[in-house]
């Protein structure tokens, strides 16, 4: 008689288990996600694909360009611009899906099986506990069962709806980045444009007077150490030369950079030489004719920060709905269609229709502090739009103030550059004469370039404080008519008579 296998599991229910759990183990292992950092090979192709198209499918620069051109081509090709743009696009996407969360759920569904033999059933009496029937089969081995259905959640409609007016709010949100982006880059373009403009115009005349200078230096120091004049001559004479020289590579060193600048604002390749259209100096700016308290309520209504700011209240005025939408109970209606392969049935193909309601109540014991937070949010944001009145009124009432200031710099810089050309006129008639050396010929020259300079960077500077006038009150520097799909020509010829009206609004339009 064959001993009894000892106790546990029998050796093949063993051996199975530990397959099992040494293929599970397997895949387990199998799922830990490997580090892949990024190759040599791999970052140098990126790099190579960025640089070849960051600067790509751009009107080629094929003249000189002006004010509106570069405003233009910012417009165009800037990118951080079209950050913002797709920024807003993606906005617009997810505007378009919350839209679809609306609709009623429709639901296809296929589902086929099969088994190896028959599925048989049979009844007991509940009275004897004897069967009752013979093992029978209602169906087939192989059944394909086919249905659609519809269903339409009234609470999940009322809270899709209600996120889909948030969504539609963040596209707002998005355009007024939109517009705060697009102001700062044209006030940037303006600014860099116009010192652009005083570097084209003026390092050429500094690199030849540096010769000249180089020249009268090295003679006032041949005269010092000759002992051909009093030493104290030669020696005031340098140190005068030297600070002239001093204030114009001071005034040039913020200039030599500006035309990089605004190739970089306009998205031009680094290597793009291109030159500027050279304005003439006699711009002059009419004095602001509309009330500060008018140019504060036009900021106040325009400014995007502030119009972000409505649009969440906008957006918590509806988390107020949503909370006490989740707070109802829920109602799902259903309606179907359907078919089945199995032969056993009396009807193959059915309709169906269902009705099931829910609810929650854990939300509504939530509805007070869901509530207490969204007027906690609501009082936030309504102190940070008092918060930015009070910012947008400062800006508004130095854009003003700077904005005079910088006109009176530039009525001063322009005298005094009136008044060192007839002093250069002056001197050199008495030069041609004889009457006058060379020494004080270049010490004036010098004089005349640095007076040149300042006058160029006051209307720089007062470009700047008109373009910060349109910045701080919010005011669109382009119509509704400006798309970036449009040519550079075209934008500059709508920018250009834009900011020629938008200028009448503020200088000619008297405060109602």
């Amino acid at each position: 008689m064959k001993q009894s296998r000892s106790s546990g599991f029998p050796r093949p229910c063993f051996l199975r288990a530990g397959a099992a759990t040494l293929l599970t183990l397997l895949l387990l292992s199998g799922c830990a996600v490997p580090l892949t950092p990024i190759t040599a090979d791999e970052n140098r192709a990126r790099a190579e694909d960025l640089l070849a198209r960051h600067t790509a499918g751009q009107e080629p620069v094929a003249r000189p360009i002006d004010l509106y051109e570069a405003m233009a081509r910012a417009i165009k090709y800037n990118l951080d611009y079209r950050v913002e743009v797709m920024t807003h696009a993606l906005r617009s996407s997810e505007l378009e899906m919350k839209r679809y969360e609306m609709l009623p759920r429709a639901v296809a569904g296929l589902n086929w099986s099969s088994r190896s033999n028959d599925s048989g059933g049979s009844s007991r009496s509940l009275l004897t506990g004897k069967q009752s029937l013979e093992s029978s089969t209602s169906s087939e081995r192989s059944v394909l069962d086919v249905d659609l259905n519809l269903s339409w959640d009234v609470l999940d409609f009322g809270l899709s709806y209600v996120r889909a007016r948030q969504a539609g709010n963040e596209v707002l949100i998005a355009e007024e980045h939109k517009r705060k982006a697009l102001v700062r880059i044209i006030e940037d373009v303006r600014t860099a444009y116009w010192r652009a403009v005083s570097a084209q115009r003026m390092l050429g005349r500094v690199m030849m007077l540096q010769l000249a200078t180089e020249d009268a230096l090295r003679l006032a120091r041949q005269q010092a150490d000759g002992a051909t004049t009093a030493p104290l001559a030669p020696l005031s004479y340098q140190r005068e030369i030297l600070s002239i020289r001093r204030d114009a590579q001071g005034l040039m060193r913020d200039l030599v950079t500006a035309k990089q600048q605004l190739a970089a604002l306009m998205n031009l390749p680094p290597e793009t030489e291109y030159e500027l259209v050279l304005p003439e100096r006699d711009i002059e700016r009419a004095p602001l004719t509309m009330g500060a308290a008018d140019m504060l309520k036009l900021a106040i209504a325009n400014r995007p920060e502030l119009r972000e700011v409505a649009y969440q209240l906008r957006n918590n005025d509806w988390e107020t709905t949503a909370s006490k939408l989740r707070a109802l109970p829920s109602l799902k209606l259903v309606l179907g269609v359907n078919w089945n392969s199995n032969d056993y049935l009396y009807n193959q193909a059915w309709l169906n229709a269902g009705a099931q309601a829910s609810w929650s109540l854990m939300n509504v014991f939530r509805l007070p502090a869901d509530l207490r937070r969204v007027d906690a949010q609501g009082a936030l944001l309504d102190q940070r739009a008092l918060a930015l009145t009070t910012a947008v009124g400062v800006q508004v009432y130095v854009a003003r103030a700077r904005y005079e200031m910088r006109r009176e710099e530039l009525q001063t810089a322009g005298d005094i550059y009136r008044v060192q050309r007839a002093i250069m006129a002056q001197i050199d008639a008495g030069y041609e004469v004889g009457k006058l050396s060379r020494q004080t010929l270049i010490r004036e020259q010098l004089n005349n370039v640095v007076s040149e300079i300042r006058y160029d960077v006051a209307l720089a500077d007062l470009q700047n404080a008109f373009a910060n006038l349109y910045s701080s009150m919010g005011v669109d520097i382009v119509d509704g008519q400006v798309s970036s799909n449009d040519s550079v020509d075209a934008l500059a010829a709508r920018l250009r008579g834009v900011w020629r009206e938008n200028e009448m609004v503020l200088t000619t339009k008297a405060a109602q």
